[in-house]
């Protein structure tokens, strides 16, 4: 039994760093990473300049990231049936926004866990965020 807890605290703290300090996907295998004003993907064009073909593919790249949550998926996906203006917005903002509550869902449900097999280290360290 205390070979268990010790192998989900290894587990919970290896996924604690990747799920808070998760890094923007990339839409192209080329891609820089985004900053605050910009997403760009392989064609190196800042999101402002991209045409509506660029700015569905970069979500659809999104999308095809097994990786990606359902607010990430949601919010895509909304962008996708909104206008030029709205996949903008998704790429430069609402992507990160997404993929944030996603990461807490995602704790959450580690939390969850770890409260219910009465792991205190794991629960502490949660906490601690």
């Amino acid at each position: 039994m205390r070979q268990h807890r010790a192998g989900l605290l290894v587990v919970a703290t290896a996924l604690t760093p990747a799920l808070l300090l998760t890094t923007p996907a990339f839409a192209g295998s080329t891609a820089a990473p985004a900053t605050a004003t910009t997403v760009t993907v392989s064609s190196e064009t800042p999101v402002d300049e991209m045409p509506e073909d660029e700015l569905r593919a970069a979500i659809h790249a999104i999308l095809a990231d097994e990786d990606s949550g359902r607010g990430v998926t949601e919010a895509a996906t909304q962008a996708l049936d909104g206008t030029a203006d709205d996949m903008r917005a998704f790429l430069k903002t609402g992507y990160r926004l997404a993929q944030a509550e996603d990461d807490r869902v995602a704790i959450a449900r580690i939390l969850f866990t770890a409260q219910k097999n009465g792991d205190k280290r794991v629960i502490a360290e949660i906490n601690g965020l």
